[in-house]
This record gives structure tokens, C-alpha cells and sequence, in this order.
């Protein structure tokens, strides 16, 4: 294991602000979108979601690494995030069942961090200026050049990114002999949401991201779930266009994410790039059709335009945050397709919203 302590290391955003601290993790340098987390715990399920791929993540929790690494706590195959910041670096760890420490598994996954950064003041800046592009070094700490390093790297506006985190050959979850058929299109699926269908007795077959709507009507599914992931909703025609095709065939659907963003611009609703985004597992949003609260897991930085869906004939809104006022939820109108902004899966985060599992199989029984 690296002797990392002693090392130093420097983050830079792309408006020349430096941040001077110690090296995570690999030696090197990497770059991403920074954002941040306001999440307590759950931080290897962080790390693992494919939905903050090419992102830098910043957690708010001043401790990283204090209980170690499981396997078990992990939503995809490896490590998606593009780079770590925080505050407390924690190599030693305290629970039974881990498999090891964050630094042997931040080596073994070639990932860059940097620690010992003042997360509070680093996050207020985020959030005054917006999101941004970021450099982490170990390796060179001159921020003139690293600067100008990142000026190479594009914005998140406009990058198609489900192709690089889809599973490259489909697959099966859960028990064959289920009762109900689930075609999965894998965006950039955290295995919880799989884990939730195979809790309610859904045998799930799981699509790459550019399956044909064809392709997957030709296995016999009962409904279609169209999967998280990371990148501009926009930049996805492959996936807008089956969408409509699902639509069109009047076939049950459920979108989570960029799931909820794809189903709105099939729709003609339209999708923007926010300030910050939505990442933390405290948001709370209310589902209007129910009048009730729930507490929510979230990870986007990307929505649908209010505007569009107020004047759509075909869309009507179900759930909005309670935060910001921004869309949550939505269903298609005369369709059996509805979707979420956020994660009923959670992992990590609360359990309020996984009624929505419920519904939608039984909108596929119904």
C-alpha cells in the first residue's frame, strides 16, 4: 500500500480556484464534473453507481473509509466515480464484515482523491458558482498547468455517456420461473433496483443500453424498466427513440433518472443541465396524486423543464420536490408509463419510496 499521508495533492476547478491538500488513494491525475453529496453513509454505494461516471465526487461527511470496504455494498462491477474529495481520509477501518480498507481498494481501482480539503467551504463554492469541471493531482501540483489540462476536458452538456457504464451482453435476475417478465434497458443500472424487482418476484432480463425496442418485445416481456445512468439525457436518441417505440406498442413502463429524463423528451418535454443537481438520500418530495411526503434518495444533474410539461397535453406531473419546487414525477397520460426523478431503490437512503416497485407491477398485472 502507498505510504499516501505525506503526499501532497491539489484540486483545481476550472475557474483557476486551487485547493491544496493530501493524496487518496492512487497517485496520479484525473478529471471529472465535480459534485457533491450530502449523504451520512452509504459511501461505496456512492462510489459504484454508474450514474456519477466522469464525475468528481465531493462527499460532505467528514469521515470516508471508517468502516472499510464490502463487497456486498457494491451497485455495478467497479468504482464509477471519476476522483474523490474529502475531508477526513479514514484508512482504518472498524466493522467485521469488510473486506479491507478504502486505500487498498482505491489502489486496486486505479482511483485518484484527495483529502484534507475544507469540504464546507469547497461545497459553498459549488454552490454559488455552479457545477464545473475539476482536476485532482498527486503527481503534478502546478496549477497553471493543470489548468490548462483541464481546459481539454468537455462540459457534461451534450456527452452521451450510457454507452461506456451499459452491460455489453444481456442478462438475467431473479428466479426463472417468476410470475411476471420485466425487460430491463441498462442506462447504467445500480443492482439494487434489480434486487427490488427480484424481491417482488420479477424474473428481469437486462438489455444493453442500444437494444432495439424489437429486440426485447422478442424475449415476451410483461412490461419495460428504463434504468439510471449518467451524461445529457439529450444526447440519447437511441434511447428516446425506443422509448416512443415502447409508447407507441402501449407496452407498461417505468423510468427511474435518466430514465424519468429519457420517457420526458419522448415526450417532447424538454431536459436542462442545473446548477448543482439533486445528490444526497434527505431530499424531500411529494407525491401529489397521494398528498403524501416521502424522503428521498436522489443523484441527477439534469431535469425536465417545468414549462414543457405544464403545456403538454400528453404529460402530467405526480411527485415535485419540495426543496426547489422541480419536477420528481411524471406519467404519460392514457399510457401505462410512468417515472421518477429520484431513487425509490435508494442504497443508501430511506425506504419511502419503493411503493413505486409495487405499483408498477401492478400496472403489468392490471
Amino acid at each position: 500500500m502507498t505510504n499516501y499521508s505525506k503526499l501532497p495533492a491539489v484540486l483545481v476547478l476550472e475557474d483557476g480556484t486551487a485547493f491544496h491538500g493530501k493524496a487518496a488513494g492512487k497517485i496520479g491525475t484525473t478529471t471529472g464534473e465535480i459534485c457533491f453529496n450530502t449523504g451520512t453513509t452509504g459511501y461505496q454505494e456512492i462510489f459504484t453507481d454508474p450514474s456519477y461516471y466522469a464525475q468528481i465526487m465531493v462527499t460532505t461527511n467528514a469521515h470516508i473509509g471508517n468502516y472499510g470496504v464490502d463487497e456486498e455494498d457494491t451497485e455495478s462491477k467497479k468504482i464509477q466515480i471519476a476522483g474523490l474529495v474529502c475531508k477526513n481520509y479514514n484508512v482504518n477501518y472498524s466493522r467485521k464484515m469488510a473486506d479491507g480498507s478504502i486505500q487498498n481498494y482505491f489502489e486496486e481501482e486505479n482511483l485518484v482523491g484527495i483529502s484534507d480539503i475544507d469540504t464546507r467551504s469547497l461545497v459553498r463554492y459549488i454552490r454559488d458558482k455552479g457545477a464545473m469541471n475539476a482536476i485532482i493531482s498527486s503527481e503534478n501540483l502546478d496549477v497553471d498547468s493543470l489548468v490548462k489540462q483541464l481546459a481539454e476536458v468537455p462540459s457534461m452538456a451534450g456527452l452521451e455517456l450510457s454507452s461506456h457504464v451499459t452491460t455489453q451482453e444481456p442478462y438475467y435476475f431473479g428466479d426463472e420461473d417468476a410470475s411476471t417478465r420485466i425487460a430491463v434497458l441498462d442506462l447504467g443500472i445500480k443492482k439494487n433496483i434489480l434486487r427490488n424487482f427480484d424481491a417482488r418476484q420479477v424474473y428481469a432480463k437486462v438489455f444493453p443500453a442500444k437494444t432495439s425496442f424489437q429486440e426485447m418485445e422478442a424475449w415476451g416481456a410483461d412490461g419495460y424498466f428504463i434504468s439510471n445512468g449518467p451524461g445529457d439525457p439529450a444526447a440519447m436518441d437511441y434511447a428516446i427513440h425506443t422509448v416512443k417505440e415502447i409508447l407507441a406498442a402501449d407496452k407498461p413502463m417505468f423510468g427511474i433518472c435518466l430514465g424519468h429524463q429519457i420517457l420526458a423528451l419522448a415526450n417532447d418535454i424538454r431536459t436542462e443541465k442545473m446548477h448543482n443537481g439533486h445528490r444526497g438520500i434527505n431530499h424531500p418530495v411529494k407525491n401529489i396524486i397521494a398528498d403524501k411526503c416521502e424522503i428521498t434518495s436522489q443523484n441527477h444533474g439534469f431535469g425536465v423543464i417545468r414549462e414543457d410539461i405544464e403545456n403538454s397535453d400528453a404529460v402530467e406531473v405526480t411527485h415535485i420536490n419540495l426543496n426547489d419546487n422541480s419536477i420528481e414525477g411524471i406519467r404519460v397520460k392514457g399510457k401505462k408509463a410512468f417515472s421518477v426523478q429520484y431513487h425509490p431503490e435508494s442504497s443508501p437512503g430511506p425506504h419511502d419510496s419503493r411503493y413505486l416497485f409495487d405499483d408498477f407491477i401492478a400496472m403489468v398485472k392490471g
